[in-house]
């Protein structure tokens, strides 16, 4: 049965959505609109698909008119003109969006764009803060997939204390692979911590998204002080902080630990926050701490991925032995798979390979396998891939996806993932989408981002970011043998009004991906002065990291009398 006799013979359907007011309102609209928006050709239709709105809970079969890179109809008349596409059997749904998004490279884009995905972003680590300017500028007229990041807590450690720069993620393993060691284990003083604080600044300044802090391999270098301080600078734009979290990955109370300490500044500072990949142990209270600060009106939300296992370098600070074996209780050789070779490692075997290549990914598992549908059920989060890059040269558009190295499967296919395994477990396909699009756009938007205030969603008027998919076909099918071997079932995307993915295969040299971004304004840095903090809370800190054993400041009694 195709979705429109499906729809057709579902008048109960029909009555529930007609009771709804915002998705009633969103018919008003259409119905006042459709005469006037038809009067001149389309630039594209799409015909006869199931129309899903995860904003308003429109979900009708219905056609779409797009023109100059927007929806300008949504209805059950006739369309006209440019591009057809018969979308019959099929939802055409808001563009997925990837707020974790680690490869920004051609076939990084290339495999999201086949996952669904038409807004990439890397809000996790981001580029270096000085580089905002570059690192959008590179992409300019020649990215496929909309694109954004973070200005990165790690990479402005990185050249303050190591005197090392890098634009993204991929240049970040080359850093995290070399012998400085200072932006993951350094305490600095307040000198450094000020330029530091300048240099994530810079990038707030230049348009970022969000300050992006990978904290969870700097667990011994940034204090609490200073968490609490670059998550106040992002939050002076208004801005959210997300967090790779102290203690992840960790057991049930140290993950939550980790992201309390985010949650507690964020509600102190009233700062928007991300919680990345809570998909961990005690990821349920999480969830409930995420709902309840919600409900009083913090605008903190979380993100997963679909798998029980992650991805890193094999030097993450929490693979060490005191930390994997002793307080975590895990086994190298059933918990530390190499990505490439697919050999699972030893203590003896993974120090050898750590003098050779200290960077090299690795896949980690640390969660039963029923827990992804236990994450799937959750409302109100986000799906994001955390997707690893490839570093290898020579990988060009054309690389075979059968040739590429391995890596994470999350990559490839977390978005058909979700919507495979929500079709596989009753979960309700409407909170699916949801969680792949509206739940990402919905939030950034309130921090004043336009770009995501109009994407994220099936309404005229909106940015024509759309993807279109067989809701009984749709599936991943990277695994950890082989992890990037593209999604199918999703034979159109469009980014913009553009099509980019035609029939299954992404188009060559068809580049409308924008730029996501906040608008460049005046910075807003105040740097920490001694004085200040000492009329303000009387505790002075005699370091960045607010002072170390036996160093902290000696008041004479007769001044701060004590227990009289």
């Amino acid at each position: 049965m195709s979705v429109d006799e499906e729809m057709s013979g579902s008048e109960l359907t029909r009555r529930e959505f007609n009771t709804t007011l915002a998705a009633s309102a969103a018919l008003v609209s259409t119905a006042g609109s459709v005469a006037a928006q038809t009067a001149e050709p389309f630039d594209l239709v799409i015909r006869g698909g199931r129309v899903m709105d995860p904003e308003t809970g429109f979900d009708q079969v219905a056609n779409v008119g797009v023109r100059d890179g927007r929806i300008v109809a949504i209805t059950a008349d006739d369309l006209e003109g440019g591009r057809q596409i018969d979308a019959s059997g099929h939802v055409v749904a808001p563009g997925f969006i990837d707020t974790h998004f680690h490869w920004p490279r051609p076939m990084g884009n290339k495999l999201a764009l086949l996952d669904g995905r038409t807004s990439v972003m890397d809000l996790e680590i981001g580029t270096l803060g000085t580089m905002v300017d570059a690192w959008y500028a590179e992409r300019a007229g020649t990215n496929q997939i909309n694109y954004g990041c973070a200005s990165a807590h790690e990479f402005a450690r990185a050249l303050v204390l190591d005197g090392n720069s890098a634009i993204d993620t991929p240049e970040a393993l080359n850093t995290r692979g070399s012998d400085k060691s200072g932006w993951a284990l350094t305490r600095p003083d307040i000198d450094q911590g000020n330029e530091i604080l300048r240099v994530i600044d810079e990038g707030m300044a230049a348009g970022a998204l969000a300050m992006g802090s990978t904290l969870g391999y700097m667990r011994d270098g940034a204090s609490a002080r200073e968490v609490f301080e670059i998550q106040r600078v992002a939050g002076r734009y208004g801005r959210p902080s997300a967090f790779h979290f102290r203690y992840t990955p960790g057991t049930d109370t140290s993950e939550a630990n980790g992201i309390q300490e985010m949650l507690a500044n964020a509600a102190s500072l009233g700062a928007p926050a991300i919680a990345c990949h809570f998909n961990n142990p005690g990821y349920n209270l999480v969830h409930e701490l995420l709902t309840r600060l919600r409900a009083q009106g913090h605008n903190v939300w979380g993100e997963l991925y679909p798998y029980a296992a992650g991805s890193t370098a094999l030097n993450a600070v929490f693979l060490e032995p005191e930390v994997w074996v002793d307080q975590l209780g895990y086994k190298y050789e059933e918990t530390i798979q190499d990505a490439i070779s697919g050999e699972w490692y030893t203590a003896e075997s993974r120090a050898e390979m750590i003098a050779k290549e200290p960077a090299r990914l690795v896949l980690v598992y640390k969660m039963p396998e029923e827990a992804i549908v236990d994450w799937l059920k959750l409302p109100d989060v986000a799906i994001a891939s955390d997707g690893m890059p490839i570093m290898d040269g020579s990988i060009t558009w054309d690389t075979p996806y059968e040739d590429l190295p391995n890596a994470h499967p999350r990559g490839a296919g977390s978005y058909a993932r979700a919507l495979r395994l929500g079709r596989e477990n009753d979960i309700p396909l409407m909170q699916t989408l949801a969680q792949c699009s509206y739940n990402s756009a919905r939030p950034l938007g309130e921090t004043g981002l336009k770009a995501m205030q109009e994407r994220g969603r099936m309404q005229e008027g909106m940015v024509a970011d759309i993807t279109i998919f067989d809701p009984e076909t749709v599936t991943d099918n990277a695994t950890y043998a082989q992890g990037n071997l593209p999604s199918s079932g999703i034979p159109f995307v469009i980014v913009n009004g553009v099509v980019v993915v035609d029939g299954g295969e992404v188009l060559r040299d068809v580049n409308p991906g924008q730029p996501i971004r906040h608008e460049p304004r005046d910075s807003l840095f105040e740097p920490l002065d001694v004085e200040a903090w000492e009329r303000t809370f009387v505790a002075v800190p005699t370091d960045f990291g607010g002072g170390v054993p036996n160093m902290q400041p000696v008041y004479d009694a007769s001044v701060i009398p004590c227990c009289e």
